[in-house]
């Protein structure tokens, strides 16, 4: 026992001088219980205040306080002192009922309450009997998904199921779990997922701009076109004919709502940065779920809106070998790439990008197909004894496209350099180099995408004339 009047105080006011103070181990001796029941009742109205003893601090109890608590609740000071630690024989007896209701589909809370009952002890007691002992012996475990960690499959099960609906109550009870427990489960696999969403964005600068965010997330404008109800061919299928009661996206709409996907994306991502994998936030992650959704929402806009284009191109494609809803899927695929990959901001119609995107795949899917039938020919005997073998000597084949190459620059020779360079960039001829668009023809000669349309034209003519009129096998 110590003095107030011996050590000093730490917090709180001091006490009247002189008056006895006990430490947690005098209390647990005095009242016949354990230091834990002790903490326990300092959870329930016992006053406790932080001495320095020997040096170090220390928590202890005046008198007076201890007193007041033993008065204000005497059962709870009984039912403590009559505690006694458990025998051997009825830690075994203990275990092996908890173990046989266990087995009789009994949930950790149905069969800790039914053990106090019969045992007479609390059912913190058996709680913590039940638990040490699952802790110590895992391979034996009573409710192993219980006390013991998690599995990676029992959090994958709990997250689905509470996905699907099941409430944390519900997730508790049939899982033998705490709540809180699930709870964190759930929150760990729900920030897991979250950190996987594909929030990639193109940048801008007006990102950046706090005020330039109300602008952003309005509405999207009005078309300045009228809206004229798209006139709808006779006879398609279901699916081609609804497309038509989509409108089309005017330019200002169309910018509006690809600068509005791409901002939404940039504040998750940002947000992202924030969440912590160890304690998630409620609040923040449904922050960045709700931009992610708004994200999805925006971009599905602009999908319907250009499913017509889809369309369109894959009727270019059909063959005996691709039929019209094959290219149409494999279209809408590319056209949902293509949306993330859009930049809105260089001020292009996405109608062109799309086009040129589902016209490089289709053409690249031909291609493949192609080399897949020729490799894996298939048919009836007679059929593969009549196919003669074309195949042709690798230096012939050389031999005959440095031919061709020289005829082709022989052809270009007849034109001017400046009409040399449309064509040459225009359709690739250069080796490694990709076609590139009008546009693009005008900015590397410094004219404009007329200009170069009219050089264009006027070079083709010539080459028709020079192919006329020379003997050369340009084929």
């Amino acid at each position: 026992m110590i003095t107030v009047a011996e050590k000093n105080v730490r917090k709180h006011s001091n006490p009247p001088a002189e008056e006895p103070v006990l430490t947690v181990e005098h209390l647990s001796k005095a009242l016949n219980v354990s230091t834990k029941t002790i903490s326990r009742w300092r959870r329930h109205g016992l006053v406790g205040f932080r001495f320095v003893c020997d040096g170090r601090p220390r928590v202890g109890f005046l008198q007076s306080s201890v007193d007041q608590f033993v008065r204000q609740n005497p059962q709870r000071v009984f039912r403590g002192a009559e505690f006694s630690r458990m025998a051997e024989d009825e830690r075994q007896h203990t275990l092996d009922e908890a173990r046989r209701l266990a087995r009789a589909g009994g949930s950790p809370s149905e069969v800790t309450k039914r053990l106090a009952e019969r045992t007479g002890r609390s059912a913190e007691t058996i709680r913590c009997l039940l638990r040490q002992f699952d802790v110590e012996h895992r391979e034996a475990a009573i409710f192993p998904d219980h006390f013991s960690p998690p599995r990676e499959e029992t959090k994958q099960r709990i997250f689905r199921e509470y996905r699907r609906g099941d409430s944390i109550d519900e997730l508790a009870q049939r899982h033998c779990r705490a709540k809180s427990s699930v709870r964190r489960i759930v929150a760990e696999m729900r920030a897991r997922r979250i950190a996987e969403l594909p929030l990639d964005y193109i940048p801008n600068e007006q990102f950046e701009d706090e005020r330039a965010e109300k602008a952003i997330l309005a509405p999207a404008p009005r078309s300045d076109v009228s809206a004229r109800k798209a006139r709808r061919p006779a006879g398609l299928p279901s699916y081609l004919a609804s497309l038509y009661e989509v409108p089309l996206l005017s330019r200002a709409q169309e910018g509006h709502l690809f600068r509005k996907m791409n901002y939404l994306k940039y504040k998750a991502a940002k947000l992202l940065t924030d969440l912590d994998p160890a304690r998630p936030g409620t609040r923040l992650m449904n922050r960045i779920e709700g931009l992610y959704e708004e994200s999805v929402a925006v971009k599905n806009t602009i999908i319907r809106a250009n499913l017509r284009l889809v369309v369109s191109v894959a009727k270019r494609y059909v063959s005996a070998t691709q039929s019209l809803y094959d290219l149409i899927s494999d279209g809408n695929v590319t056209l949902m790439r293509a949306v993330e990959k859009f930049d809105f901001a260089r001020g292009n119609k996405f109608s062109t990008y799309g086009t040129w995107a589902m016209i490089k795949n289709h053409a690249r899917s031909a291609s493949d197909d192609a080399r897949r039938r020729q490799r894996f020919r298939c048919g009836y005997d007679e059929m593969l004894l009549d196919t003669k073998d074309e195949r042709s000597n690798e230096d012939w084949q050389e031999a005959a496209q440095l031919q061709r190459e020289h005829q082709v620059e022989t052809i270009l020779g007849r034109l001017d350099p400046r009409e040399q360079k449309v064509i040459s960039h225009r359709f690739g001829l250069a080796h490694g180099q990709e076609p590139l668009t009008l546009k693009e023809v005008g900015s590397l000669l410094g004219v404009s995408k007329e200009r170069a349309r009219q050089i264009e034209t006027r070079a083709m003519n010539k080459l028709r004339e020079v192919v006329r009129d020379s003997e050369h096998d340009v084929l």
